[in-house]
């Protein structure tokens, strides 16, 4: 059974860090793409962050520069710290890859930034 489970959000003041993470399970976590999206109510789910299997990065360009996606392959987990947080970072964010041809996403943790 495929699980991805995300933690780490929480309340943050603008220009503030939070580093989130994501265990999986059930994969061969080091082979797989893995993905950070984000939704906010009434907004379709954006892309925030992409690693491949080799390490290599893409981000969303509301996100370059301010948050960093990482992996370690030895904990079967994913990480995004998220640097300078922006009140529009307010959204739910989802752990996501693909297995098996299907989509496989974490319930997602709530990252709201508010003073």
């Amino acid at each position: 059974q495929v699980q991805l489970v995300e933690s780490g959000g929480g309340l943050v003041q603008p220009g503030g860090s939070l580093r989130l993470s994501c265990a999986a399970s059930g994969i061969i976590f080091s082979a797989a793409v893995m993905n950070w999206y984000r939704q906010t109510p009434g907004k379709e789910r954006e892309m925030v962050a992409r690693i491949t299997s080799t390490g290599g990065t893409n981000y969303g360009p509301s996100v370059v520069g301010r948050f960093t996606v990482s992996r370690d392959n030895g904990k079967n987990t994913l990480y995004l710290q998220m640097n300078t947080l922006k009140p529009e970072d307010t959204a739910v964010y989802y752990c996501n890859t693909v297995f098996a041809g299907r989509q496989i996403w974490g319930q997602g943790t709530l990252v709201t930034v508010s003073s």
